[in-house]
């Protein structure tokens, strides 16, 4: 077995209290999210921040708001700290309003029985850690020296933080979207939606008849925004069609048409970039989708996968082919791939890691759609490889000829090929290393019972079980996280709330855990 790492993260907390002085005039709004994103003042020198007169200083990013903060503004808890919501309506609001009265929307980590700040006092508290009823504000919260010009624009940017309406949220209904590429798989596809839209329909019927209406729970300050979230979910499905430059207008169509607060799982081929880009462009959290190439672009912040897929197989085939012992005698590696398939994009990667190892790659690139065709010819040609990757379907390897080849290392892809299931031939089945990147068979079974049980329950046909199984999973995690959220739909709170629910999923089916930190978009970083 060979196991990469699986990496568990947790939060980071370090950042800012952040706040504000005097009323800013007309400035501009970069220098105020440069502040509380990057760390980055108006002059651009960095942020500074001591939490004492003794202590050492951060600088820069390593010390900026959005740490603690969030982007969204509104907090986080972390074990015991808590790090409460610095956007504008939350620092100003006053205590002394009516219970009658509809205020804040809840955030769990909102300090209600404080007096409001002040643009003078919130100065004082960035400046020298007091805070508005002169209390000194925790350790965790660094002393700034900003100038006003700069004090001036991050308190523009705090008022901004404020969301106006969120799109796809009404009082009795929240709007979700699933999108489905052209070359998606059609029997993954039939199978994602009837996981999807029996979830759905479960969610809504809550669960012996239709949901009571919201109502409040009237037990704090909040009262009167504390609702139970008893909100009707419509699943919308985006099906694209045509080449893929044409996808960016496809579904700036669909939201103008059909809004949508957030997209859940969704179904993928070769090719979930343009997706990617329009869920980021859009600001519109994509949460899970099914693909075996995912988009890899740094910084990037609404879009979330469980896995790498076959671009995390590539990893594992580059550690294995790079092991103590294996570099010295793998000086040649060749390929095997469809055009236009999931395994072009692994290749690549696959290619680069080994070549900055001094190992040469050879492609063997076989005609799109043509199964089970070619194999032959590409197998002559692989006689002086000293090891063999395999980025192929199960309609491919069901045809592969009597292993009589030379590479004594054969590597396929278990996403493309099935896993434990896939078809291999008898000559093949005891050379071929297959990776894993979820959990292995024995251990996964009692996590993948549970989906199982319900699909069984629901008389859900089981056609790909994997896909199946982690759409129910990106269901739960959007249920469980929504729950938490009481009444605060804010797409970028979404994000920040399943980045935090994730790492305490017990029901994680095909993977061992599952964590997100601040910046991961992956929640499965390993496998076998």
């Amino acid at each position: 077995m060979n196991a990469s790492r699986f990496v568990g993260a947790g939060g980071f907390l370090l950042g800012l209290f952040a706040t504000v002085t005097w009323a800013a005039g007309d400035l501009s709004p970069n220098v105020g999210e440069s502040i509380y994103q990057r760390g980055v003042l108006g002059s651009g020198a960095p942020l500074e921040g001591k939490r004492g007169p003794e202590a050492m200083s951060t600088l820069g990013a390593d010390v900026a708001c959005i740490n603690c903060h969030q982007r969204s503004g509104l907090g986080s808890i972390e074990g015991r700290t808590t790090i409460p919501p610095i956007t504008g309506q939350y620092l100003f609001h006053s205590r002394t309003a009516s219970h009658e009265e509809s205020v804040l929307p809840y955030v769990q980590a909102a300090l209600a029985n404080r007096d409001p700040y002040t643009d003078a006092t919130l100065a004082r508290a960035i400046r020298e850690g007091i805070n508005s009823e002169g209390r000194p504000l925790g350790v965790l919260m660094p002393r700034f020296a900003l100038n006003d010009e700069d004090m001036a624009a991050l308190i523009s940017y705090l008022k901004k933080l404020d969301p106006p309406r969120v799109a796809g949220v009404t009082d009795p209904v929240l709007h979700f979207a699933t999108i489905i590429a052209p070359d998606a798989d059609p029997v993954k596809r039939r199978g994602m939606l009837d996981v999807l839209e029996r979830y759905f329909a479960d969610k809504n019927s809550f669960p012996f008849g239709p949901s009571p209406p919201m109502r409040a729970s009237g037990k704090t300050l909040y009262s009167k925004s504390m609702y139970m979230a008893n909100r009707h979910w419509q699943l919308h499905v985006w099906e694209l069609a045509g080449p893929a430059a044409t996808w960016q207008k496809q579904l700036q169509q669909h939201l103008k048409q059909e809004p949508v607060m957030a997209v859940v799982s969704g179904l993928g081929g070769s090719n979930w970039a343009p997706v990617h880009d329009f869920c980021e462009h859009e600001h519109v959290p994509c949460l899970f989708p099914n693909v075996e190439v995912p988009a890899t672009t740094n910084h990037d912040f609404y879009s979330l996968y469980l896995s790498e897929g076959v671009l995390l197989e590539a990893e594992l085939f580059t550690n294995a082919l790079s092991a103590s012992g294996t570099a010295n005698r793998i000086k040649r590696v060749d390929q095997i791939y469809r055009a236009n398939d999931s395994g072009a994009m692994a290749a690549q990667a696959l290619a680069k890691a080994l070549q900055r190892l001094g190992i040469t790659v050879r492609n063997h690139v076989l005609a799109p759609g043509a199964q089970g065709k070619g194999l032959a010819q590409a197998l002559r040609g692989v006689a002086n490889a000293d090891a063999l990757v395999l980025w192929l379907r199960p309609v491919d390897l069901t045809a592969l000829p009597i292993l009589q080849i030379r590479p004594s290392t054969i590597f396929m892809s278990g996403l493309m090929g099935g896993l434990e299931r896939a078809p291999l031939p008898a000559s093949w089945r005891s050379r071929v290393r297959i990776a894993y990147p979820f959990d292995l068979p024995e251990r996964r079974v009692v996590r993948v019972d549970y989906p199982l049980g319900w699909f069984s329950f629901r008389h859900i046909p089981v056609v790909d079980e994997q896909v199946q199984a982690d759409t129910y999973l990106a269901c739960g995690l959007l249920a469980e996280t929504l729950s938490h959220m009481a009444d605060t739909f804010v797409p970028d709170y979404l994000v920040e709330r399943v980045r935090d629910t994730i790492g305490h999923r017990i029901i994680t089916g095909y993977y061992p855990r599952l964590t997100l930190a601040s910046g991961q978009g992956f929640a499965s970083k390993g496998g076998y």
